[in-house]
Formats: C-alpha cells, structure tokens, sequence
C-alpha cells in the first residue's frame, strides 16, 4: 500500500472556524473525514500531522525519511512564505511533495504570492479548497507511476 504524509503548518488546527470567507468552513477533522474515505477509494494510507511549532514540523520532516514514503503533502501556511528553515528540512530529506493551499494565494496579499517551497515541489495545488490535500496525493500518484 503506498503511504503519504500530510503535514499542515500554523493555525491550520482553526480551519472551520478560521477566516471562513477566504479558507471555507470544513474543519481540520472534517477534511481528514474525506482523506480517510480517499484513502479507501485509492487504496493509500495518508498519515496526518498538524503544528503551530516550527520545529516539530522539521523534526516530523526529518522523520519522515525514515520511512517507506511515496511523498509529501505540505499545506505550510505561513511558514510557506517566510520559512527557509523549513525548505531546508524538505531539502534534507529528498522525498517529492505537493504544496497545498487551500486559497487561493494568487487573489491574496502581495506577501503570500510567494512562496519559498514552490520551486522544490512537484506542483503547487492553490485556490481548490480540501480537495486540493486528494489532488495532491493523485499527483504524487503519477509521478511514481511515471518514473517507474
């Protein structure tokens, strides 16, 4: 069964509640609610992880090349803009990812146009909402078949 890591950067633990307007109104458990019947349906496992700390995000990264991955999914919020700490942990670990935004960063403030992960991952997902964690995973999913 090929295994995914999801990890989810600052204040992401207040989806729902959180600026509804610009993130929606589904709820962290809400969305891994859809990963787990995504999972199902494709026969993957995703393993999910959350933190407003920046260095149990890199430890989780550094981590996370211990183990039998098919890739990241990085929904890095803030940390996405700002944090070369954290491009540098995805740099150390060589396992491809998907950044994930669930707004659209593109129609957003100048400083969040940017991001420092983009030109590492294999595509940047913006502006799809909670889907864009399964089109992430679909993505990664093709590249695997592609290289073999």
């Amino acid at each position: 069964m090929k295994k995914f890591l999801v990890l989810n950067g600052p204040n992401l633990n207040l989806l729902g509640t959180r600026e509804p307007d610009t993130y929606g109104s589904k709820s962290m458990e809400d969305i891994v609610k859809e990963l787990n019947q995504f999972e199902k349906k494709e026969d993957v496992k995703v393993d999910w992880f959350q933190s407003n700390h920046e260095g149990y995000m890199i430890d989780r990264i550094h981590d996370s090349a211990k183990e039998d991955l098919c890739g990241l999914v990085i929904n890095p919020g803030a940390w996405g803009h700002q944090s070369i700490a954290l491009r540098d942990a995805l740099l150390c670990v060589n396992l491809s990812f998907v950044e994930v935004h669930i707004s659209n960063i593109y129609k957003r403030e100048l400083f969040r146009q940017k991001t420092l992960l983009a030109d590492l991952a294999v595509a940047v997902i913006s502006g799809c909402g909670s889907i864009g964690y399964q089109f992430a995973i679909q993505t990664l999913l093709k590249k695997k078949m592609d290289d073999n």
